[in-house]
């Protein structure tokens, strides 16, 4: 039996996809992968405008963000929470032109209670003409929970968008998207910085992941009374996924001894063009009552770049998978069926096969899904991919989002990284 609830559950465009717009469990209160839709047709009237009237009233930017923001208050105030309990959220954009119209709808929604935010380009968005892929974490009042900003000394907060880069939550700490960028936003910070000219100073991505880490990353942890060593869950976004064998050099020169849950999915651009890298994570305070647990699961090994999941109360994160083995992508279905969702279809089941497995081990089960990303590289494998959750879940709503990287793919032959969330009751 599911101990996460689902949250206004709507069939979408008559098909026999059924989104949770969001999950309860517990305190925690889940929105994935919401973009301006109407659930029927695509982008809601009043963010498409009228035909003959394209630049009547606000930009269509605006409105999309006002529109997406509006259904999230929405949504939160009918479970009883408020937007100040809002403690992460994460943004896709198919354009930078997205990005300022957005960040203005938000200030003016939360004025200036603008909570850890991570924001990248992603090439497109599963809704077409959508503009915003929002997904958004809160808790609800009461119990010691009120959120607190925890104002890490040399961790610059953009003007711009001016999110709190570090925020305490009961014994959670959440720290906001990093890039290696000087307080400015001007340029990457000198420690992070290799001249052009420097042909073997260094490189790039080695200089500027280990600026992040330690320079970013670790006072913004320490900041809320966490560290490195009680991280919970990173998520990574590479400009060029070729830096992946050298980012997990230096990231496991730091957490070997101790991983978090580690997502790396490839970026189509970041708030500053210099910036090869963006990092976001969230931690347990030292010393907290719940404790941090690493999850083993030996079957998925191949499967991730990190461990199975880790344990931290009531949330259990997983590493983002993949349907790979010790030799690259699994055999399977052949690709003569590709336009029927047969190879992506047999990926998902193996991935689902092994976060229920990771999921059962923690104590849980893939039933209390709460979040679950997917990064693809074609989203007309986006349906397919959701019918295997359909039917894992035996039709229960899914807490979805969907997005396309650029290309190409980290692992040949795997069409589809899963990113997921769990809750773990009693903790």
């Amino acid at each position: 039996m599911a101990d996460a609830k689902p949250i206004a559950p709507i069939r979408i465009g008559g098909t026999d996809i059924h989104y949770a717009q969001g999950m309860r469990a517990g305190p925690w209160l889940f929105f994935t992968g919401h973009e301006a839709s109407d659930f029927e047709r695509g982008i809601a009237a009043p963010v498409a405008g009228k035909p003959g009237l394209p630049l009547d009233g606000q930009a269509r930017y605006r409105r999309e963000a006002d529109y997406v923001l509006a259904r999230l208050a929405k949504l939160i105030a009918a479970e009883g929470g408020d937007l100040r309990h809002i403690v992460r959220v994460d943004q896709y954009y198919p354009s930078a032109l997205a990005v300022n119209p957005y960040q203005r709808a938000r200030k003016a929604l939360l004025k200036d209670y603008v909570p850890p935010s991570t924001s990248v380009l992603m090439e497109e968005l599963l809704v077409v003409g959508a503009n915003v892929d929002l997904s958004m974490l809160a808790v609800l009042p009461g119990e010691g929970r009120e959120p607190h900003p925890a104002r890490p000394g040399g961790v610059p907060v953009p003007q711009h968008s001016g999110f709190i880069p570090s925020l305490v939550c009961g014994d959670y700490v959440f720290v906001a998207g990093q890039m290696p960028n000087n307080e400015a936003m001007t340029a990457l910070e000198p420690a992070a910085y290799r001249a052009p000219n420097a042909v073997w100073n260094g490189t790039d991505i080695r200089l500027q992941s280990e600026f992040i880490i330690a320079g970013r990353l670790k006072p913004a942890l320490e900041a809320g009374g966490s560290s490195l060593a009680n991280a919970i869950k990173a998520q990574v976004y590479l400009t060029d996924i070729n830096d992946l064998p050298e980012f997990m050099d230096v990231w496991n020169a730091h957490f070997a001894a101790n991983p978090c849950a580690l997502t790396v999915v490839a970026t189509k651009g970041l708030a500053l063009l210099e910036s090869k890298i963006e990092i976001n994570i969230f931690g347990v305070r030292d010393g907290a009552k719940i404790r941090k647990e690493i999850i083993e699961h030996k079957p998925s090994q191949a499967m991730r770049l990190g461990p199975a999941a880790v344990r931290a109360g009531e949330f259990l994160c997983l590493s983002a998978l993949y349907a790979a083995d010790e030799n690259g992508a699994l055999p399977g279905a052949p690709s003569g069926l590709r336009y029927l969702g047969a190879p992506v279809q047999h990926q998902m089941r193996a991935v689902l096969d092994a976060a229920d497995a990771i999921a059962r081990a923690a104590g849980s089960s893939l039933a209390n899904v709460v979040r679950a990303h997917h990064f693809v590289g074609d989203l007309n494998l986006a349906y397919p991919a959701l019918q295997v959750w359909n039917e894992r879940l035996a039709g229960a709503p899914i807490p979805f989002g969907v997005v396309r990287m650029p290309a190409p793919m980290p692992i040949p032959g795997c069409d589809v990284i899963v990113d997921t969330w769990v809750y773990c009751r009693g903790s």
